[in-house]
């Protein structure tokens, strides 16, 4: 029985110690530094982008043309994040309500955000921009790439 227990609590343990090292590294935007990124971008031309996903599925969408998402990390230290089709951002708004989008999927205009809940389903949503109260990026770990990259 004792060997078991040994046996057992290593295994908690190792799982613990895998999981704080594998976590997905969550950054934040502040929302002038999101506006700033994002502005007049729905002037520029967009770029068209094919990723594959998990099972092999390629979809080609367009999207905008940011490289890195300047960001800060949990410490308030500038960071800038590569973008990806696995980067994901919340949105956090109204009374404390989430919304994740992938970054790649989302526009921006005068007043509102706007993106997709889901590759797969889509699931537009529109979220106004004077209701954002914080905002979070990090990268999902999903098995989404560019096509060439």
């Amino acid at each position: 029985m004792m060997n078991y227990k040994a046996t057992s609590f290593s295994y908690i343990v190792f799982v613990m110690f895998i999981g704080c090292f594998s976590a997905c590294k969550t950054y934040f935007i502040p929302l002038d530094s999101f506006k700033q990124q994002t502005q007049g971008l729905n002037k520029t031309p967009l770029r068209e982008v094919t990723t594959r996903g998990p099972i092999g599925e390629e979809v080609t969408y367009k999207t905008y043309p940011i490289d890195y998402i300047k960001c800060l990390d949990k410490h308030g230290n500038p960071y800038e994040l590569k973008n990806s089709p696995s980067i994901e951002v919340r949105f956090t708004y109204g009374r404390n309500k989430k919304t994740v989008f992938y970054f790649d999927r989302i526009y921006v205009d005068d007043s509102s955000v706007m993106g997709s809940r889901s590759r797969i389903l889509g699931m537009p949503k529109r979220i106004p921009l004077n209701s954002i109260t914080e905002i979070e990026v990090q990268n999902g770990k999903k098995r989404y790439r560019y096509v060439g990259e």
